[in-house]
């Protein structure tokens, strides 16, 4: 077997296809929960908490030694990704327990009991009978 033929069947195999349209719909998905977090949570957030803007929200280190301008550790962005990360990883969450609601299997029906039950059974019922 060729390598393109053992290529094209490992990428025709349903779990790959699976895979990236999984990825190409996540990372679509990503984008549109950032946008809501950058331009609706987050100044929300700003405004309820005094008018703090989180984008820039930074501790100045000191200055580059090199080109002299300032060193800052942007923490702001950090927290604004933090809750675009929990934001998107629960919505997952979520749709996946919907799927896996969807997929559980019909609840089985019980065994039926055995030989000597249903016997003792017939014999209590007969016996009732007299």
């Amino acid at each position: 077997m060729s390598l393109a033929q053992e290529f094209k069947e490992f990428a025709m195999k349903g779990n790959v296809v699976d895979m990236a349209v999984g990825i190409i719909i996540g990372a679509a998905f990503g984008k549109i929960v950032s946008a809501l977090v950058g331009a609706v949570l987050m100044p929300a957030i700003g405004w309820f908490m005094g008018g703090i803007d989180f984008s820039g929200l930074g501790v100045a280190l000191g200055t580059d030694a090199k080109t002299g301008e300032p060193v800052t550790l942007m923490y702001g962005q950090f927290i604004q990704a933090l809750i675009d990360f929990l934001i998107i990883a629960f919505a997952i969450f979520m749709a996946l327990k919907g799927i896996n609601k969807l997929k559980k299997p019909p609840a089985a029906a019980a065994p039926p009991p055995p030989r000597e039950e249903v016997l003792l059974t017939e014999i209590r019922d007969l016996l009732r009978q007299r």
